[in-house]
């Protein structure tokens, strides 16, 4: 009989508590830090969960070794009426894009639409946490990253020159979920990778090939020297390349062979790059209007014939929803596996463990 591969669940609030001691014991001052926890958990909430608490280890690790400031100074740049570039000074990638989100939202009340780069940052986490901040004001909100890693090659190539490079998208809606798309541009996330090694589940055979010989690999243990799929083969290559530009190296971030591997070198800095675009609805037509006729096309969709052997149609954002709401009134369920990880860093850290916690 298999050992159990998940415990009982813990509440949201160990777990941003949690979070957030580790930062402060990392150097990070307490503010930034319960600022982390909310977007990492948040990561969690919406099932991104090779983004939220499993990255917490990681991310110590780097802000202990110097690699991450504990401390930045984050600085803005408008540029002009409606874009703008965030110096991350090497901060918590959370940090950065959160800055820059609410600049885009400041910027955008103004202006219709704002865009606003990231510099000198750090891996942030889940894409979707970043397009959904400008909800919050009723905007629609876009984010992209050049992701911390080659492991994706060109359209027929055989080098890994492409981040996974993601991008998402929120609208607002009335009385429906928003409507929330969050995509890597490869077949599946880097961290959905990780997160197979870890519980040692192999790997579908269209997710990764030997840069060798072409064969798929299924072995998790071997991800590091396998190349990762795009999406949809010379689209998805040709959309993390396009992403990559505009994330990257329009702002004077790293892309490409420039890019640094924070999980093979986390003792070196990555200069990572994002951006986040808000967008005001209200200066199109009346808001409410707006909304509602979101709601009217959700549903609409949302109702439609489904294929045999599925239940029902799926939208970008009904199953996040759902996800939120249960893991929000009834906490995590985390992998044992993750939590003997969170039990040595609480151990290095000489924290309260996670699980004394719930």
């Amino acid at each position: 009989m298999n050992a159990p591969t998940s415990i009982s669940r813990i509440k949201t609030a160990a777990v941003t508590g949690f979070i957030s001691e580790a930062m402060i014991k990392a150097g990070v001052p307490s503010p930034d830090a319960a600022k982390i926890a909310e977007l990492m958990l948040e990561a969690d909430l919406i099932g991104a969960d090779a983004h939220g608490v499993f990255r917490l280890p990681q991310y110590v690790q780097r802000l202990k070794l110097g690699s991450t400031k504990a401390k930045p100074n984050i600085t803005v740049n408008k540029t002009a009426p409606a874009t703008a570039l965030v110096d991350g000074d090497n901060g918590m990638g959370h940090l950065v894009v959160a800055r820059a989100a609410e600049l885009a939202v400041e910027m955008a009340r103004e202006c219709g639409v704002a865009w606003v780069g990231c510099v000198h940052s750090n891996h942030a986490g889940a894409a979707g946490v970043y397009a959904a901040l400008p909800l919050k004001s009723d905007m629609i909100g876009m984010y992209s990253a050049v992701a911390n890693a080659n492991h994706m090659p060109l359209a027929g190539g055989a080098e890994p020159l492409l981040g996974t490079n993601p991008f998402a998208i929120a609208i607002p809606a009335g009385e429906e979920p928003p409507v929330v798309l969050d995509i890597a541009t490869s077949i599946v996330s880097y961290g959905t990778i990780k997160n197979h090694k870890l519980l040692g589940k192999p790997l579908h055979d269209d997710w990764m090939i030997d840069p060798k010989t072409g064969e798929a690999i299924t072995d998790p243990q071997k991800s590091m020297h396998a190349l990762l799929l795009p999406m949809a083969g010379y689209k998805g290559a040709g959309l993390a390349l396009m992403l990559g530009l505009l994330a990257g190296t329009l702002n004077g971030a790293l892309f490409g062979r420039d890019c640094v591997d924070f999980n093979a070198e986390p003792d070196k800095v990555t200069n990572t790059g994002q951006f986040v675009l808000a967008l005001d609805p209200s200066k199109f037509q009346p808001l409410d209007k707006f909304k509602a006729e979101v709601d009217r096309h959700t549903r609409s969709l949302r109702n439609s014939k489904p294929l045999p052997g599925n239940e029902a149609v799926r939208l970008p954002g009904d199953a996040r929803a759902k996800r939120r709401a249960d893991r929000l009134a009834n906490g995590l369920a985390l992998p044992v596996e993750l939590m003997t990880q969170l039990d040595k860093l609480a151990s290095e850290l000489a924290i309260k463990p996670l699980g004394a916690r719930a």
